[in-house]
């Protein structure tokens, strides 16, 4: 991947589209150049980018505000991951019915994602019967990824190597507790390397490809 100090239009005008390209630590773009940048499906990676809410591309690292929902077949494990989280001091944004009334999970899982998209919170939480449906849905919203976790090994690559920000879980796939143990592994695992950095680089150049 090319590798620039500053982004000019004149020089974003010579990048092929859809290419990603790294700016260097303390790299310029010219604001000309992002009209262009974007014009072009452009994905800019910056050196060293860390997810600290900053416009670095990987997640939040140890996030403190989550959103958590569930349809109706999650709601005994939403309960239980959200006292969880409360008793290690993060705040949580509930979303889903406090009933076992049925509720669809495409709704909340894309509520859920929204506050993630929008940084009203650090990162999401989905769970219904399989957690597939869920993961489905909240992959649906631009700048979204989520992973479908069963264990904690999982979990850490779903954090470390793919930058999930929201992460879904199968209540009927899961006991409570293995369930508590893969939400730590996964709110505690940073990502970190440039190289997989990187890599969300291009996830997010798909999202901008019809």
């Amino acid at each position: 991947m090319t590798r620039y100090d500053m982004l000019t239009e004149t020089i974003a005008r010579t990048l092929e589209r859809g290419s990603t390209v790294t700016l260097a630590r303390g790299g310029h773009v010219t604001p000309l150049a992002l009209d262009t940048l974007r014009e072009r499906r452009v994905t800019v990676v910056r050196e060293g980018a860390t997810g600290d809410g900053g416009d670095g591309l990987a997640p939040v690292a140890a996030p403190a505000r989550i959103a958590l929902g569930s349809d109706h077949s999650g709601l005994a494990l939403r309960r239980a991951v959200r006292d969880h989280l409360r008793r290690q001091g993060r705040a949580v944004q509930e979303v889903g019915l406090d009933t076992p009334d049925p509720v669809d999970y495409p709704d909340i899982a894309a509520q859920v994602a929204r506050l993630v998209a929008r940084r009203e919170a650090d990162a999401g939480i989905v769970i219904d019967g399989a957690g597939l449906g869920s993961a489905i849905a909240a992959n649906k919203i631009h700048g979204i990824r989520a992973a479908m976790c069963t264990d904690r090994t999982l979990a850490r690559y779903a954090r470390e190597h793919n930058g999930a920000n929201v992460l879904a879980l199968g209540a009927t796939l899961v006991e409570t507790d293995a369930a508590l143990a893969i939400v730590d592994t996964w709110i505690a695992t940073p990502m970190t390397e440039d190289r997989y950095i990187r890599r969300l680089g291009k996830i997010q150049g798909l999202e901008r490809t019809q």
